[in-house]
C-alpha cells in the first residue's frame, strides 16, 4: 500500500495513509472482537488487474513503444 501511494502522492502522505489504515483496522477488530485475516500480498493486484494492464500499456506507449498483449496459457 505504501509503495502504491508513495509513487503517486509522496512518501509523507503515504506514511500517514498507511498509519490511518492500520488504526482503522485495529479499531474495527477491537470493536467487533475479530481476528486479523491477511488477504495476501497480491490482493490489490488481483483485484485491479485490468486497471494495471491499461496503465502499463499506456506508460509504454508514452515512452515510444508499440505494445501488443496476449494471454499466457
Amino acid at each position: 500500500m505504501y509503495a502504491r501511494i508513495a509513487s503517486r502522492r509522496g512518501a509523507n502522505i503515504a506514511a500517514v495513509a498507511v498509519a490511518r489504515t492500520i488504526l482503522e483496522t485495529y479499531y474495527y477488530m477491537a470493536r467487533d472482537g475479530t481476528v486479523y485475516r491477511d488477504l495476501g500480498c497480491d490482493y490489490c493486484d488481483e483485484r485491479n488487474k485490468e486497471h494495471i494492464r491499461k496503465r502499463a500499456v499506456k506508460r509504454l506507449e508514452g515512452l515510444g513503444f508499440k505494445v501488443s498483449l496476449e494471454e499466457v496459457a
